[in-house]
Parts: structure tokens; sequence; C-alpha cells
């Protein structure tokens, strides 16, 4: 069973909102390939080992988180030409969705990992270009940062780290996954207890110390592995295309 490549950008295209949000990411389809999909590779990052990775599992397109083009092409030159090259001549179709998979309401990177956590009264949190991208909630019990980490770590894999400087338990929590960071200040500002993010920035430590607030980090790859995942199982009830996930973890 093949599917028209038309077909199922259009659909994510709609179903991601792909024009109506602002983003650095040139978000879509960034490479053409093959016009019929058998089977689609999910993965956080585009790069060389995860387009093989994509090659030899017999995919003919490929969705990241991390796309290949941002804020468009000034030239096709090094490892850009490199990677190209490979898509263009293995047919693969590469399709990006940054942003608009991060604060999708059904398969968004931070709905998904609020939901891993057992927030309730979910809102939207961490404005960033005129959107929402996170979200914030509460725990149905206070419970401490460790074992907010622990929930998440179990679902996500990988390890975590803490800045230990607010409440021994919490009950208001908010989500923003991969490079965060920067939503510190807000959750600050609207009293959230335990903030959980990808990736530190060294300045958080600080702010958090002062701010008398939990800053959990989780890894901007594995807090970002749960959209695609979402997203590949609703591509499969959409069309009933074959998906894979494809893995490359990152230090990060």
């Amino acid at each position: 069973m093949s599917i028209d490549r038309r077909r199922i950008v259009d659909h994510l295209n709609e179903f991601l909102n792909i024009s109506g949000i602002q983003d650095s990411s040139c978000n879509g389809l960034q490479v053409e390939g093959a016009p019929e999909i058998k089977k689609i590779g999910l993965a956080v990052d585009a790069c060389l080992s995860v387009y093989e990775k994509a090659v030899n599992a017999g995919c003919q397109m490929l969705l990241v988180h991390h796309g290949l083009i941002w804020g468009g092409l000034k030239s096709i030159t090094g490892n850009l030409h490199r990677q190209i090259g490979f898509l263009l001549s293995h047919d693969l179709n590469l399709y990006a969705a940054h942003l608009p998979l991060d604060m999708h309401p059904v398969v968004g990177n931070n709905i998904v990992l609020a939901i891993a956590i057992g927030l309730a009264d979910r809102r939207p949190f961490g404005l960033y270009k005129g959107s929402f991208i996170g979200v914030m909630g509460t725990t149905q019990r206070p419970m401490s940062a460790e074992e907010i980490a622990g929930k998440l770590t179990a679902h996500i894999g990988g390890s975590h780290s803490l800045l230990p400087f607010g409440k021994p338990l919490n009950r208001t929590v908010a989500v923003v996954s991969g490079g965060g960071s920067d939503a510190l200040p807000e959750a600050i500002d609207k009293g959230i207890e335990c903030f959980v993010t990808g990736e530190p920035l060294h300045w958080n430590h600080h702010a958090a110390r002062e701010g008398r607030v939990n800053v959990l980090y989780c890894g901007h790859y594995h807090t970002e592995t749960v959209g695609v995942k979402a997203l590949g199982r609703h591509l499969n009830e959409t069309f009933g295309v074959e998906t894979v996930f494809i893995d490359e973890p990152t230090l990060v």
C-alpha cells in the first residue's frame, strides 16, 4: 500500500497549522523525494546518520523535529550540500515540524510530557514569538522534583539534572521541551514550583535560586522524541501507512 506524498504533506500542513505559526525553522516539506510513500521514518534531528537509517529501513519519507533549513537558504555547500545530495540521490522526502510540533494540542512534545507527568488543569505556557509553545498545570498530589523526573525519564528515557532551589513538594509544574530554558522568568512570574525543560542555560542557576523554583532538565533530545512518535501514530491511524521511529540520541 502506498500513499500519494501530496496527501500526506497537505494533511500535515493543515493538522500542524504549519503556515500559521511563526518560526525560524522552514517548516513543511523541505526536500522533495519519491511521490509515493509506503513507509515514514520519524526522528528528532535531520542528519546523515538518520537519513542512512531511514533508507536502510525502507522509508520514502522522513519527518523530523529539527529540520535542515532554518531562516532560508543562502548557499548549498559543505555539510548542507552533502545532506541534500544524499536525500536527492535516495529519493527521500524530508519534512520538518519544529514549533508546530512543540505546541500541538494533541501530538505536541509538551502536551505529551504534561500527560506523562499527570498534570491536570492544563493551560498554555511559554510565550514565544506570539504563541504559547509549552504547557502548565497541577499535579494530582504534591510531588518532589525527583519524583516528577522519575515519571518523565520512565517515559522518555535518558537522565536528568536538577536545580533544587524550590519547595520540597510541588503542585504547579510548567513544561517547555528542548531548548526552553528561556521560559524560566515566565515560570517564576507565574508562581510555578517546578519548571521542566530539556537543556540548561548557565544563568538559570542564579535565576532559579533567587526565584526559589525547582528547575528540572531532562535532555533536549529526549524531551523531543515524544512528539514525532505521537505524530507517527497519528499518520498510521489516518493513512494506514507504516511508520518507524529512528533513534539517534545526542549528548544534550
